[in-house]
């Protein structure tokens, strides 16, 4: 049965989604994101999209994937299966031709023919797939002619204003040329053009570049709307930069102007630049042939005057142009509740310019199965991954929390979640990189929902509540004395009174060797207390996170284990955490248990690995196991992964250690060689036969790889020993 729209629908923005499809050069190198987020190889991850409620989606039909070889050989295998299969599923795709690309190897974008040869391949894409109405045929030109013209970082690499407007100008006549071949077959067809519009701010002096800057962004639009005539500022520039006036004149003569504007807005998107360099870090320090400054985010610096965010800069658009817009990607690679901060503060934005009367259609929800390594702007090869409203790192696709919210935004237009009764970071005081003058915004509610943190006095306890502030997470640290968790009165009255939106619980007996002589204490705090919170959880519907370790295992099945291994616990401590498992999930089925191995954290300074530097520089002797190798833990990375499940509403067993399995022998070779400690008197022992209880994962391996995380502990415990503030101590 069909469904007719009603009028609130139709007056409603729509969600669209997109999937990052990158295919970008660096060097000799072609990176493809569809491969790199595993979408290539999965047919199924469609009609998990279509079952959100989205119809319409950013998809490609990338130029280099079809023809990378030859302009007039072509594959079209995997493009058919898809396309097929979102016609299937109702689904309307975007189709983008190119993205942030510069064509197959055989072209580039200073080649004359750049234009030709993608109409050409327009054209084909047309008649191969005729019922296709919305095209992207190079998506946001002006960043990528600045990326690959202007700062070098993909190919050809330039440096300069001429290449940069070269590659501009190709890219723009190669939408006008593909939207013309594209309408020779589909005449209704629409130019769906997006770019990343930001603005840069500056200190005074600095003004001129900001001019400039703010002058440039509007490039890509102009041209297609048939603006830069000889009164438009950036034609003189065009014209030194060795752009032929006839160039210029073929855009006013034949203007392609979007039918729909598509805006992408990043919090970097935004810039200011400042001449005073010693208020930022050094990477944001650059400059001109006139002056150096700083450039940083303009969210990081307490402006006077200018409003950032996204409505200030859709509703610039607007009055530009106006034209149909729509947000053609919403997307933040930060923390779950950052992430889901941002879409809906986009949201926000589209649905109020709409109230004041602009035609703007929809936002997009981006990227749909996260991206690899764009804190680089890949040009670096780490595998660094962003979740999207999937997290592709799962033996399947898992849906995060950005997949509720896409699903109520698609079909009721509102989502809440407690963690938007905060601001994102990016209106929170602690973002500047001075002090502030002036209170930011925090709050958006009167009194935000709140965690319940149990442990105050433990490590992991700590951990989480410093990282729960940096994340803007309200929450309420417990002590024994604040709730007994093996005592069920204590338990009830606390939870009854505070009503907290979930419960972590990381109370319990820690003393792994003196677990033995205290069995019933052990007994009482790791199995009866955790029992006793979940039950209490479970009756008044809160959800649940509690604490396992890799000490269910004996250690003897010669590899790492995966969470559907038998437990086999040879000590108290273990059996204990084994026994709070099973009561914990017999008690409340939508629990999460985390299964995590050898804690090691900036904070802590009677960890192993703390001892084993402290030791070690002063030149005491250190004697450590090569006979059981575990997965260490890096505290902050744990915390923030955990926060994010529980967000995502994942329940049940999962195990969490950063990647890499090592002895306890080689963990302390490694951390001081990384520190530039003198090893000399450090000694090997092997006291018992081999074991391996190290962790991995089936439903998904999240933390970092080992040596990573090892990096950042001595670089932050460096800096805390030369500071001796260890609150200044960065998490994730």
């Amino acid at each position: 049965m069909n469904h007719f729209p009603t009028a609130s629908e139709k007056s409603r923005i729509e969600l669209w989604g997109g999937l990052e499809c990158t295919v970008a050069r660096v060097g000799d190198l072609f990176r493809n994101q569809v491969v790199e987020t595993g979408h290539f190889d999965r047919a199924d991850d469609l009609g998990r999209i279509a079952a959100l409620g989205i119809r319409t989606l950013r998809y490609p039909v990338i130029w280099e994937t079809v023809s990378p070889d030859d302009p007039d050989k072509t594959d079209w295998r995997w493009h058919d299966e898809r396309l097929g299969r979102l016609r299937e599923l109702g689904i309307k795709p975007i189709a983008g031709l190119i993205h942030h690309g510069s064509g197959p190897h055989y072209t580039n974008l200073l080649d004359p023919a750049f234009p030709a040869l993608l109409a050409a391949h327009a054209e084909r894409v047309a008649a191969r797939y005729p019922w296709i109405e919305m095209f992207t045929p190079v998506n946001e030109p002006l960043t990528t002619a600045r990326f690959s013209g202007l700062y070098g970082h993909w190919y050809p690499h330039g440096r300069n204003m001429s290449t940069f407007l070269r590659a501009l100008i190709n890219q723009c006549r190669a939408v006008v040329l593909s939207m013309r071949a594209i309408r020779r077959v589909t005449p209704g067809a629409r130019l769906v053009q997006t770019e990343d519009l930001g603005k840069t701010f500056s200190t005074p002096p600095l003004q001129y570049q900001a001019d400039h800057e703010n002058e440039r962004r509007w490039l890509s639009f102009d041209l297609l709307c048939g603006r830069i005539d000889r009164s438009h500022s950036w034609h003189r520039i065009f014209l030194d930069a060795g752009i032929d006036e006839n160039e210029l004149d073929f855009f006013v003569q034949q203007p392609c102007p979007p039918d729909i504007v598509g805006i992408n807005h990043y919090l970097t998107s935004e810039r200011f630049l400042d001449h005073q360099l010693h208020h930022y870090p050094e990477h944001h320090h650059c400059g001109n042939d006139y002056a150096d400054y700083a450039d940083a985010e303009a969210v990081r610096v307490e402006m006077p005057h200018g409003e950032t965010g996204p409505l200030a800069r859709l509703r610039e658009a607007w009055e530009r142009y106006r034209l149909p817009l729509a947000v053609t990607e919403a997307h933040h690679g930060s923390s779950r509740d950052e992430q889901l901060r941002w879409l809906m503060e986009v949201w926000s934005a589209a649905n109020k310019l709409k109230s004041e009367g602009a035609d703007i259609r929809a936002v997009t929800i981006w990227s749909m199965l996260g991206a690899v390594d764009w804190n680089t702007l890949l040009v670096q090869k780490n595998g660094f991954y962003e979740t999207g409203v999937f997290d592709a790192r799962c033996k399947s696709l898992r849906p995060t929390v950005l997949a509720a919210a896409a699903a109520a935004l698609a079909s009721a237009g509102e989502f809440d979640h407690p963690v938007l009764d905060r601001a994102g970071w990016w209106r929170r005081d602690g973002r500047f990189y001075r002090p502030a003058r002036r209170s930011g915004i925090a709050r958006l509610v009167g009194a935000p929902r709140r965690l319940a943190i149990t442990g105050a006095s433990g490590t992991l306890g700590q951990a989480f509540s410093r990282v729960c502030d940096i994340r803007g997470l309200d929450h309420d640290l417990l002590s024994r004395a604040d709730m007994d968790i093996a005592d069920a009165a204590s338990v009830e009255a606390a939870l009854v009174r505070r009503r907290p939106w979930a419960v972590i619980n990381t109370a319990g007996y820690v003393r792994v060797a003196e677990a033995s002589r205290n069995a019933e204490r052990c007994y009482r705090e790791n199995a009866a207390g955790a029992e006793i919170l979940a039950r209490a959880c479970a009756r008044l519907d809160i959800p649940f996170i509690t604490f396992s370790s890799d000490l269910v295992f004996d250690g003897q099945l010669g590899r790492a284990y995966v969470e559907s291994d038998a437990v086999s616990p040879v000590c108290v401590y273990g059996n204990s955490k084994a026994e709070a498992e099973r009561r914990v999930l017999e008690a409340c089925p939508q629990a999460l248990a985390v299964r995590t191995s050898a804690f090691f954290g900036p904070w802590d300074r009677y960890s192993f690995v703390h001892a084993v530097l402290r030791d070690l520089s002063a030149g005491r002797e250190v004697r450590a196991s090569d006979a059981m190798l575990v997965s260490p833990t890096y505290v902050p990375d744990l915390a923030h992964a955990v926060l994010d499940l529980l967000i995502d509403g994942e329940t049940g067993i999962w195990h969490l250690a950063n990647q890499g399995t090592i002895s306890w022998h080689e963990l302390a070779s490694r951390v001081a060689l990384e520190a530039g400690v003198n090893i000399g008197s450090l000694l090997k022992t092997s006291d018992s036969d081999r074991r391996v209880t190290a962790l991995s994962s089936e439903r998904g391996v999240i933390l970092p790889h080992l040596d990573n995380a090892i990096q950042r502990f001595v670089r932050e415990t460096t800096i805390a020993w030369e500071t001796g503030d260890t609150s200044a101590i960065a998490v994730g």
